[in-house]
């Protein structure tokens, strides 16, 4: 079945806004160079939102605050990358050692209508029991896509349950100061993860 339109105009539009951002990244010099993707010369604090998170509580910037966090843009039925990547997730923080406790991993489902809060809290569970989950309506996830760079959008499957979800999948990197700090981007090698992140883990935030 071919995709619609608007999910390669969507994707398209994703891709030049990377690519002027690894421009200006390499223009600026990235204050801290890495072989995983790219660190912004500039932060940018992440604005004010609110997602329903997996264990009752609302999801928001402050529950970016204090820790670095990776954010994973995905969906629980998805067949291959989402589960592909947070098992790799999984490797990767267990090589951090002890650095791991300062990094949080959190899984931001882009499927409101299949991903309830129970349904991802044993999904993401399953990878680490430290993972977080959270999800949110259609206009609150757009709001956040806008603010961080991240696209999504449904593809139609032989049936109105049986859709699929294509969406980024570059790997967001926010500070402890709930600041956009940078992007991860694939394909992923799991020893230049665990060094990239060491680098950044280690220094001042």
């Amino acid at each position: 079945m071919k995709k619609p339109w608007l999910v390669w105009t969507l994707l398209a539009g994703f891709a030049a806004l990377a690519g002027v951002a690894a421009s200006l990244a390499v223009l600026h010099q990235p204050r801290s160079p890495i072989r995983s993707g790219t660190l912004l010369d500039k932060r940018r604090p992440v604005k004010e939102f609110s997602l329903a998170g997996t264990d009752g509580q609302a999801y928001t910037r402050a529950s970016l605050s204090g820790h670095w966090t990776v954010l994973y843009i995905g969906y629980t039925y998805c067949p291959d990358v989402c589960p592909t990547t947070l098992a790799l997730l999984k490797t990767v923080q267990a090589g951090l050692g002890t650095d791991a406790a300062k990094l949080q991993v959190s899984f931001i489902s882009i499927d409101p209508e299949r991903d309830t809060p129970e349904r991802l809290a044993q999904y993401v569970h399953y990878f680490n029991p430290a993972f977080s989950a959270a999800t949110g309506s259609n206009a609150q996830l757009d709001s956040l896509g806008a603010d961080l760079g991240f696209v999504y959008a449904k593809v139609p499957g032989a049936t109105p349950q049986s859709y699929l979800m294509d969406h980024s999948s570059a790997l967001i990197l926010i500070d402890p100061q709930a600041r956009l700090a940078g992007y991860l981007t694939p394909p992923f090698k799991t020893a230049d993860l665990i060094a990239d992140l060491k680098t950044i883990l280690e220094q001042p935030s």
